[in-house]
């Protein structure tokens, strides 16, 4: 059984404490094999687009992976709830002209149905949101064209070690709560201000998304993340 990790904390722990420059600088004290697998993600959205496609990002944040991604497809659209972060995206995101970030709820779009060849959301977004995740994965479903992909990703067990001393760094230098190390283990990273990672089997995914019959697949990547792949 392939084990994924998730955040289960309030959704606002990112609109009001760790969003635009707070957020970046996280990315910019990864350690290199955190910087590997945030990589590896991207490479693996890429993989599974084509330069013609309208793909839409859930929780783009300040649009490090929009930037990456944009080059590679005709339009890419992101959607935050934080405003914060949507202005250092619209800065960070200068040097391209086929995006665009709107703020909004990713369980509650405005978008129309079936427009999107593609809709991701990586590292964990699945919970991290704190939302309600079966109207998460039914909206990424509804806005997603027929014969379009949806992929979601969250981290692999085998990062335990490397994620968690990424934790303490963004921990150290006042990004997160202070770790609860007492309560920190076995996949489960616990902050004293609330803010908690724990694990749930590859069957929640399955759950999520069964009873719209589409077709799912996993795949492991780069020993960092795993992919729920599904095809509408």
């Amino acid at each position: 059984m392939i084990f994924l990790s998730f955040f289960v904390h309030n959704g606002t722990y990112y609109r009001d404490k760790l969003s635009a420059r707070r957020l970046l600088k996280c990315y910019e004290i990864a350690p290199p094999r955190i910087k590997r697998y945030l990589d590896a993600e991207i490479q693996f959205v890429l993989s599974n687009l084509h330069q013609t496609d309208l793909v839409l990002e859930l929780g783009c944040g300040y649009g490090r992976v929009m930037k990456n991604v944009a080059p590679f497809v005709s339009m890419i659209v992101g959607n935050d709830i934080s405003s914060a972060s949507l202005e250092l995206a619209r800065s960070y995101m200068k040097t391209c002209e086929n995006y665009r970030v709107i703020q909004m709820d990713a369980s509650n779009m405005a978008f129309p149905s079936f427009i999107f060849d593609a809709v991701f959301c990586v590292q964990n977004g699945i919970s991290a949101f704190g939302v309600d995740e079966k109207r998460l994965v039914a909206e990424a479903i509804r806005v997603t064209k027929n014969n379009g992909i949806i992929l979601f990703s969250t981290y692999s067990p085998k990062i335990w070690k490397d994620r968690l001393d990424w934790f303490r760094k963004q921990s150290q230098a006042g990004l997160l709560g202070e770790i609860d190390e007492e309560k920190t283990h076995n996949g489960t990273i616990v902050c004293k201000d609330g803010f908690r990672a724990s694990t749930a089997s590859d069957s929640l995914f399955a759950e999520l998304f069964g009873e719209f019959g589409l077709d799912i697949s996993f795949h492991e990547v780069d020993e960092s993340s795993i992919f729920c792949k599904a095809v509408k």
